[in-house]
């Protein structure tokens, strides 16, 4: 009988060391996968039974929240400091907004042309106002995409806590 070589050992633990690395990156894998996975499912916006929507702060630091603008979905970015619900050309033309006022807007890029429409329905996670002013013009996000400015958010009362905003219907 005779012993394997020296070679063939090596390259045998090899592969065993390699296997065994391999079988630990894919334990760590589905462990960090799974982790990830609740944690987006915590950072989904939910409902209070006192009526109250909690939208929690995503990683990127910002309040983002699913919603509508005229039965059209979206995803909104909260923006406190934004004057209006905005969206884009395309989201508007997508949503069938009619054509509006024309307003000059002044945006961090400086200013240009938009639309400023009256009177229409956005819903915001279980809120709803029907009568919301909507601007139209907004670049520099995905079309799907909108800011919920002041138009819509002035109507409840908005308290930031460290890592979620909460939407608070008045009486």
């Amino acid at each position: 009988m005779s012993m394997p070589s020296i070679h063939t050992t090596a390259r045998l633990g090899a592969l065993a060391i390699a296997a065994v690395w391999l079988a630990v990156a894919g334990v760590l894998y589905l462990v960090f996968d799974r982790m990830e996975h609740k944690r987006q499912a915590s950072l989904q916006p939910y409902a209070l039974s006192s009526g109250d929507l909690v939208i929690p702060r995503q990683r990127d630091g910002h309040f983002h929240v699913e919603g509508e603008v005229n039965r059209q979905p979206v995803r909104f970015l909260v923006d406190t400091g934004a004057s209006h619900v905005s969206v884009s050309q395309a989201l508007a033309t997508q949503a069938g907004l009619p054509a509006g006022q024309s307003i000059t807007l002044s945006t961090a890029n400086g200013q240009r042309p938009g639309q400023l429409v009256r009177n229409i329905p956005v819903r915001v996670g279980h809120l709803v106002l029907n009568d919301a002013s909507v601007m139209v013009g907004l670049s520099g996000l995905r079309p799907e995409q909108a800011l919920l400015g002041q138009t819509f958010l002035k109507q409840f009362d908005v308290e930031i806590r460290r890592d979620e905003m909460v939407l608070r219907q008045r009486p």
